[in-house]
């Protein structure tokens, strides 16, 4: 946590009063969302969250793969790191769908979504470092069915909804974007 003390430029024109803020900087995130398009399936991950230990559903929470940008590392070698650790999954193609800020209100988080496409027809298990205290599992789901969970509010992450909407509407445009690099 790092307190500020600031000023800024008006929207009326000058300058602000001092004024103080505190920024939790906790660096930046990646979220991939795991699709077949052949079988029309999407991989999601299952595990506990602390952060949603209130939630009125259950602190297990559907998510996408995901994980923190190391420091040197792209947010794309982020994703296809994660993708091992968290599904055995190992990509090449990586749709990058969007970046966004957290909750720049507070911290400096700044998530990279991508899509990756691969074969998930014999996919799911147990994955995650046990290391890093990670008890992972990854289920293959229906996208109708996902679809279905996200309209009922189960799966409520934003980078979950983000990447629903988003693959919603490529289902709908059946449209690929091309791959990025780093």
């Amino acid at each position: 946590m790092v307190r500020y003390t600031l000023r800024h430029r008006l929207f009326s024109g000058g300058w602000s009063k001092s004024i103080r803020r505190e920024l939790f900087q906790r660096g930046n995130a990646v979220g991939v969302l795991v699709f077949d398009p052949v079988n029309d399936t999407i991989g999601l991950v299952e595990q506990f969250r602390i952060g949603a230990l209130q939630d009125e559903n259950s602190p297990w929470q559907y998510e996408l793969v995901a994980g923190m940008v190391e420091t040197g590392e792209c947010p794309r070698a982020t994703a296809i790191r994660e993708l091992e650790e968290e599904a055995g999954l190992f990509v090449d193609e990586l749709v990058p769908i969007c970046d966004y800020f957290v909750s720049s209100g507070g911290t400096d988080e700044k998530m990279y979504l991508f899509c990756a496409m691969a074969d998930l027809s014999s996919r799911g298990g147990v994955y995650g470092s046990s290391t890093e205290g990670e008890d992972i599992l990854f289920q293959v789901w229906s996208c109708e069915e996902a679809l279905a969970a996200f309209g009922h509010g189960f799966l409520n992450s934003a980078a979950m909804s983000i990447s629903m909407l988003w693959l919603q509407n490529q289902r709908l445009r059946n449209v690929r974007v091309s791959e990025e690099d780093c």
